[in-house]
């Protein structure tokens, strides 16, 4: 019998789900998180085999990034009302191994669960559609660097600082940015930011020299592609996975 963790700050839809698969011959409920805090602890605790992660405004690319760490063994599904195609498509790139929208039948959870366990992927296909379709963006290294400053709220003098440019070169990459991304203002940008960019260990042209004075650099993401999305995914009445089941 397959083990289960839910991670979820609704105490009903962890008591729902628990009746749910006391039914079941294949799938034991062992816990449920309400803090992702305490998440690591209980998976510690209970090693559970499918960790059902409840997609709520707290849990974003950071958050799932830092999954696979506490979680090595377990295979991750989200649980959703609705989820933008760029965090499915980073959830995707990060291992996770479904999505499933909490709208669905019960016995779709169930056959979500079950197929996940035996090692397929479960995504719907309007999903993996619009990430199909989605326009895609490459930020140069600059371009990141910058973007991720402005999301820790720096000012334009700030960042040219921290990057070692002027501020009049700020303002050029940032007007830049907003045709590029269609964003209308710097919140728009750093939204975009705080969604799309993680921290990582990665410093600036000319870090070394910076510590050399004394100077820390703040952390940011190194360049890569992005899924924009600007419309949300229509749910479909019927539930589609991809045509040929996918084991790893």
């Amino acid at each position: 019998m397959a083990s289960v963790l839910l991670c979820t700050d609704e105490p009903i839809l962890a008591e729902g789900l628990k009746r749910i698969l006391a039914g079941s011959e294949g799938l034991n409920l062992v816990s449920w998180c309400p803090r992702l805090d305490d998440l690591a602890a209980e998976v510690e605790t209970h090693q559970p085999e499918l960790l059902l992660i409840d997609l709520t405004s707290h849990v974003n690319f950071n958050v799932l990034s830092g999954l696979h760490q506490i979680a090595k063994q377990a295979k991750i599904v989200l649980w959703v009302h609705a989820i933008s195609t760029e965090l499915a498509l980073q959830a995707m790139s990060l291992g996770i191994r479904g999505i499933l929208r909490k709208t669905l039948p019960i016995d779709t959870l169930m056959r979500c669960l079950s197929r996940v366990n035996e090692g397929e992927l479960w995504f719907e296909k309007a999903l993996t559609d619009s990430i199909m379709t989605a326009r895609r963006y490459s930020l140069t290294r600059r371009e990141g660097q910058l973007v991720a400053l402005l999301s820790q709220g720096m000012k334009n003098k700030e960042i040219a600082t921290a990057l070692n440019i002027s501020e009049g070169t700020v303002k050029v990459y940032l007007s830049r940015l907003f045709q590029k991304l269609g964003v209308k203002d710097r919140f728009e940008l750093a939204l975009y930011g705080l969604k799309n960019l993680a921290p990582a260990a990665s410093s600036p042209d000319g870090a070394s020299d910076d510590a050399a004075r004394g100077q820390v650099a703040p952390p940011w993401q190194t360049p890569r592609s992005f899924f924009v999305e600007r419309l949300p995914v229509r749910g479909q009445s019927d539930e589609r996975r991809p045509n040929v089941p996918m084991k790893f």
